[in-house]
């Protein structure tokens, strides 16, 4: 009888993005004490948002909802300058831990909205991502979702399109929708560099390499994780059966049935805990051996500087010898 193995994926998990996100939470509940309220979901995971909520963060659908002047962290996702706008009229003491590579498509549209460019973006309407790169540009803005909608768009003679991408959106799937845009509008224009972030590039190059050899893949994640999402759907499109578990107990063993390989990855806002628990739930099941499939090595720093460390090192100017916060130093990915 053939060994039953698992077969983990490298690299899976925390970006830095997400890394940097959950620390600004973290040291803004150590610096002032709960209350600090959150807009939206830090990140897409309800794991981690319960460890946040037991520490004393208030999770909130918008800034409407946070009393004024209170401590707001703008979630990984990105916001509007609309919601910056309310943030500031309600006085609200703004952290902002919008993703660095969210960041980059923000200023992507505005730059092209600037030079008179119809942006098509490339991702969910009902993504909070999505939601704040339009809010950047909405009079400039079309947001596409599927093949179907680049098949059926129509742009005036005179438009000059150019495409931006929701950030954890499936390569492939990204691909066909360029190609179509492309065969239709042959002036379409893009971004300098690919707006799909790193860590989802890296995520599902593994997941692409595991399907090859493994009956059954399983992604640790939230329902509402876009990028863990795209991974199962990479898995499939590369011929294995694969199933999304927001929860270890979601493991249902009837997968199981005349398995003898199970890839494992997790995405990208899905905490390691949770890989190791499904893996010994798997050894439990007869899965003895393991297996490490590389696909890229991460060692990018997201770094972020507290408005309180200003604030304390002009205090310890004053008075020697005091303590600073120190800064928050992640340590996760680059593509490799």
């Amino acid at each position: 009888m053939a060994e039953k193995k698992v077969i983990l994926a490298e690299p899976r998990g925390f970006c830095a993005g997400v890394r940097r996100a959950i620390s600004m939470v973290e040291q803004a509940l150590d610096h002032y004490g709960p209350p600090v309220y959150v807009r939206k979901e830090i990140v897409h995971n309800h794991h981690v948002i319960r460890a946040l909520e037991k520490r004393g963060a208030v999770f909130t659908s918008t800034e409407e909802e946070v009393p004024e002047g209170a401590v707001c962290v703008f979630s990984a996702h990105g916001v509007s300058p609309a919601v910056r706008g309310n943030a500031a009229a309600r006085e609200l003491q703004v952290l902002d831990a919008t993703c660095p590579l969210v960041s980059k498509v923000h200023q992507e549209a505005r730059r092209f909205a600037r030079d008179g460019r119809t942006i098509l973006l490339i991702g969910h309407s009902d993504h909070e991502e999505v939601e704040g790169t339009y809010g950047e540009a909405p009079a400039s803005t079309i947001v596409v979702e599927s093949v179907q909608d680049a098949e059926e768009l129509e742009l005036p003679p005179d438009a000059s399109p150019v495409y931006l991408t929701q950030t954890t959106l499936s390569l492939d799937e990204t691909a066909d929708i360029v190609g179509t845009l492309r065969d239709r509008f042959p002036a379409l224009a893009g971004p300098a560099s690919e707006d799909i972030c790193y860590a989802s590039q890296n995520r599902q190059n593994a997941i692409k390499k595991i399907a090859a050899h493994a009956e059954l893949v399983l992604v640790l994640g939230s329902a509402n994780s876009s990028n863990s999402v795209r991974m199962v759907e990479v898995a499939r499109s590369a011929g294995a059966d694969a199933h999304l578990l927001p929860n270890v107990e979601d493991l249902d063993p009837a997968w199981l049935t005349g398995v003898t390989s199970v890839g494992v990855s997790a995405g990208a806002s899905t905490p390691e805990f949770l890989v190791d628990r499904l893996v010994d739930r798997l050894v439990e099941h007869g899965y003895d051996g393991l297996e490490i499939e590389h696909a890229a090595t991460e060692n990018i720093t997201f770094t972020f500087r507290p408005a309180w460390h200003t604030e304390e090192a002009n205090t310890e100017e004053a008075n020697p010898g005091q303590a600073n916060t120190e800064e928050a130093n992640i340590e996760e990915g680059a593509h490799a």
